[in-house]
């Protein structure tokens, strides 16, 4: 019997907007984890990046979510990177519209004043990033003593962001009787240390493990030569609708989106070091698929949430096997098998083999060149007819 999320008990009207979306089917994090959210539980959800943890946190919050006062949310989701909270926002606003409540997102990098000048008219719901809410609080122009509903999405990249003392400055500030939903794709020592000191008796629901993440994809390894690389990264994006580049840094991130652009590909960048405006147009129209190339820094990726993106290439490795699959995760969303590329110059043959083996997965490493035709369409080509090395 399929689940509906009439079936979870999520009322008329938010199911309406879904409708409308398109959204008729829970994936199943949202199956899982929406009758304990509705019923006051604390929950406790691992999935994976993409899997549905917005709306599993969302529905339930917006239906339990009371009108608030001026500057004292009734519900906040707090979250690591600030492309995250435009994408949460995205997801929710229309659904928290639908119920008549005001919902606004609040984090560095966008004028600080229009969020002051919304929380003093009433936010009811608040999307943040740690440090901005902070910011906001010793400004005393918010106020979490409010709180009935706490979100920590992500709770492992605020983890390795450095964020659990903000977190946890939060946690502590929080006055009245309330729920915390908590999603993560880990539950590492510092997540299960939360878990442990500010959850309830906290329900458990997960989905996927890593090992799956790991089959849901198709992975390529491919040996390239410096001088070429880029040429090969542009052959690869012109055979594909999305394609998503991670590099270690920010200055690497420049230098390729202007390799590609150079090539003839429609590329964009998104790092730390960029304006939040040209990093939101840039992932916007990636999203839109007017940019058929985005070039990402680990961390600036961490908020990415996109359907459709075809290839996931790591055009400089990452730094081990969570890299790996945190960066890969972008790929093989919402049950939909991508590909998978990690570029391999000669002296890098040897951290592949090892990355290879911490995975669990065995490929040939195929040497290629930019004008190889398989290029242009990764998913159907078998490296192994071509491998030159194993």
């Amino acid at each position: 019997m399929t689940t509906t999320f009439d079936g979870l008990g999520v009322p008329a009207d938010l199911v309406d907007v879904l409708r409308e979306q398109g959204i008729t089917e829970p994936f199943p994090i949202q199956a899982l984890t929406i009758a304990d959210a509705r019923a006051g539980r604390d929950v406790l959800g691992k999935a994976k990046t993409g899997s549905g943890k917005t709306l599993a946190f969302g529905l339930p919050m917006l239906e339990r979510t009371t009108k608030a006062e001026p500057g004292r949310p009734r519900s906040l989701v707090l979250v690591p990177t600030r492309e995250l909270a435009v994408q949460v926002t995205e997801v929710l606003e229309p659904l928290a519209e639908a119920v008549g409540l005001r919902l606004k997102a609040c984090y560095g990098g966008a004028p600080m004043e229009r969020q002051i000048k919304a929380l003093r008219r009433g936010v009811d719901v608040v999307v943040a990033t740690p440090g901005r809410l902070i910011d906001l609080g010793d400004r005393g122009e918010l106020s979490v003593a409010d709180v009935e509903v706490l979100v920590l999405d992500e709770a492992d990249r605020m983890a390795d962001m450095g964020f659990m003392p903000q977190v946890e400055w939060v946690l502590r500030r929080l006055e009245k009787q309330h729920q915390t939903l908590l999603f993560s794709a880990t539950l590492d020592r510092d997540v299960d240390r939360l878990v442990r000191l500010y959850l309830t008796d906290p329900v458990r629901h997960e989905v996927v493990s890593e090992t799956l993440t790991v089959d849901e994809m198709e992975h390529r390894f491919l040996a390239v030569h410096q001088m070429d690389k880029a040429k090969v990264a542009a052959s690869i994006a012109k055979g594909h609708y999305r394609t998503l580049f991670f590099v270690r840094t920010k200055r690497g991130a420049d230098r390729l989106t202007q390799q590609l652009q150079k090539e003839g590909v429609k590329a964009g960048a998104i790092h730390g070091d960029l304006r939040q405006s040209a990093r939101e147009k840039a992932l916007n129209d990636f999203s839109a698929g007017k940019l058929p190339a985005l070039v990402a820094t680990d961390v600036a990726a961490r908020g990415i949430h996109v359907d459709g993106i075809d290839v996931v290439v790591h055009f400089d490795p990452p730094e081990d096997h969570k890299a790996y699959l945190h960066r890969s995760g972008r790929t093989a969303r919402a049950g939909e098998a991508g590909v998978v590329v990690t570029f391999v110059l000669w002296d890098q043959h040897l951290e592949a083999e090892k990355l290879q083996k911490r995975l669990g997965i065995r490929q040939p490493i195929v040497e290629v060149f930019s004008n190889n035709p398989n290029l242009a369409n990764l998913a159907k080509w078998n490296p192994a007819d071509d491998a030159v090395s194993a």
